[in-house]
């Protein structure tokens, strides 16, 4: 029976290709007996590797593409290129000793999205968090953390932020709730230099930052902060992202999607429109500098 490789590599390369072998193996009218049976496997082998939760051999892909009668070289090629990076380790391997599995999952998603939505109630969203500001919340939730494990993990935020700096970046649309800005996280410098920061990301032509503001009372989104994350493939549904103390929730499922794809249309309507959130920042660090914060 073949073996599984360990689950490294690209979640979204590997649910594209088991996607593809699905369809393939459907449009030929094959059973996943029959499929398991060529490359020496189980019907629940290919069943995980239809749903993308184990590596791929290239000798059972390219067996498999046979059986479905892909013939043409260009198509097994590009299956096949699409297979090396399911099966290539990601940047973020190399932070496996200050990263959990859950997380990692995630890292792969972001990287792979072309849009997303946040909403965040607490802390300023990662990707446009500075070292300050991102060590002080680390600090937070690791609070037994040494100054090594601190490093390691400020590190691992700060390149994940380049993300937001590549040449195909994904579009971020984040919507703030009011008590982000105004909670001192690191103390009021720290929280003075995230502002600035957050003003100047105001100018990014892929970013779109919205705050709710306390005055506008209860809102569509008041459960708590939420990430929606939509891929430039077919195949791949939209992803919804609910992160915990120990863990995460993730949601592709069509009708919870879209609940959260409408709270989050609500939001971006009952917040104050983009062009007045520099204007906005600024007040809040005007408040900063006065001593009112």
């Amino acid at each position: 029976m073949a073996e599984e490789h360990d689950l490294g590599g690209s979640t979204v390369r590997r649910l594209q290709v088991g996607t593809h072998l699905r369809a393939l193996r459907r449009a030929g009218g094959l059973s996943r007996e029959e499929a398991g049976y060529v490359i020496r496997a189980s019907e629940s082998k290919i069943s995980r590797m239809e749903l993308g939760r184990v590596g791929f051999k290239e000798r059972d892909i390219v067996d498999l593409l046979k059986l479905y009668g892909v013939d043409d070289q260009a198509e097994q090629d590009r299956v096949l290129a699409l297979v090396r990076e399911a099966n290539a380790p990601s940047w973020w391997q190399s932070y496996s000793d200050v990263l959990d599995t859950w997380f990692q999952n995630y890292l792969d998603l972001e990287q792979a999205a072309e849009l997303i939505r946040t909403y965040e109630v607490q802390f300023v969203p990662g990707l446009l968090q500075t070292d300050a500001y991102a060590r002080a919340v680390i600090r937070l939730g690791h609070g037994d953390a040494g100054p090594a494990e601190i490093d390691r993990r400020a590190a691992l935020r700060m390149r994940r932020k380049q993300l937001l700096r590549r040449a195909e970046a994904p579009r971020l649309w984040a919507v703030l709730d009011e008590a982000v800005l105004r909670r001192p996280i690191g103390g009021r410098d720290v929280l003075r230099e995230q502002i600035l920061a957050l003003i100047e990301t105001c100018e990014s032509p892929n970013v779109r930052l919205q705050v709710v503001p306390f005055g506008s009372g209860g809102h569509a989104a008041a459960g708590g902060a939420f990430s929606i994350l939509r891929f430039p493939h077919d195949e791949l549904p939209d992803v919804v992202y609910i992160e915990h103390l120990t863990s995460a929730l993730y949601l592709d499922r069509r009708e919870e999607v879209d609940q959260y794809a409408a709270a989050i249309g609500r939001l971006f309507i009952e917040a104050d429109p983009p062009a007045k959130t520099p204007r906005f920042l600024e007040k809040i660090l005007g408040e900063l500098d006065s001593g009112k914060i």
